[in-house]
């Protein structure tokens, strides 16, 4: 019985988990998104006229051959315009629609536009249902002018507040535009 006893008690010691023994988290990795393809799709609010698409393309991502020249933002003055954007990595075949990744994961992306010297204001439309996110927005354009629209593509993961200051960028580009 002795024995017995003994055994079971260096089986309870041995099975025991060690209390000061900390668990190691699993490690969760967000692979960054590789973007080498953004659309800017326009349409008038109005009703008139087809849906244009403005485009940069980079096809084999940073650090490779030269992008394509960036498509120019042609809009006419004082018109409203709905915008959606499209993201692609076409450097895999078929290209992947980033698109979808993005929208699933809307509270760690947010798109910011800064319009430099053009006579434009864009209000994003679309919500994670918190924060805006900038796929969907709405453009107005004021008078005649010329300059730059650069949109950038952030991912805050965790540390979304619906600004563009934390976080990294995943895609940055300027457009530029031509308001007539």
């Amino acid at each position: 019985m002795l024995i017995s006893t003994l055994a079971l008690a260096i089986f309870l010691t041995a099975c025991k988990k060690d209390e000061n023994e900390v668990a190691t988290p699993a490690i969760e990795q967000n692979e960054e998104e590789l973007i080498t393809s953004l659309e800017v799709h326009l349409y008038r609010l109005d009703g008139t006229g087809d849906t244009a698409v403005f485009a940069f393309r980079d096809i084999d991502g940073p650090g490779g051959a030269d992008p394509q020249p960036i498509d120019t933002i042609h809009l006419a003055n004082e018109t409203g315009y709905g915008c959606f954007l499209k993201l692609w990595n076409e450097s895999v075949n078929p290209a992947e629609d980033k698109t979808i990744e993005i929208l699933n994961e809307s509270d760690e992306h947010l798109f910011c536009f800064s319009p430099n010297s053009a006579d434009l204001s864009i209000v994003r439309t679309d919500s994670d249902g918190i924060f805006e996110i900038g796929l969907q927005s709405a453009w107005t354009t004021g008078a005649a002018s010329q300059g730059e629209l650069a949109i950038v593509l952030k991912h805050q993961p965790g540390i979304k507040n619906g600004s563009c200051d934390p976080g990294e960028t995943d895609i940055e580009v300027s457009f530029p535009v031509h308001i007539e």
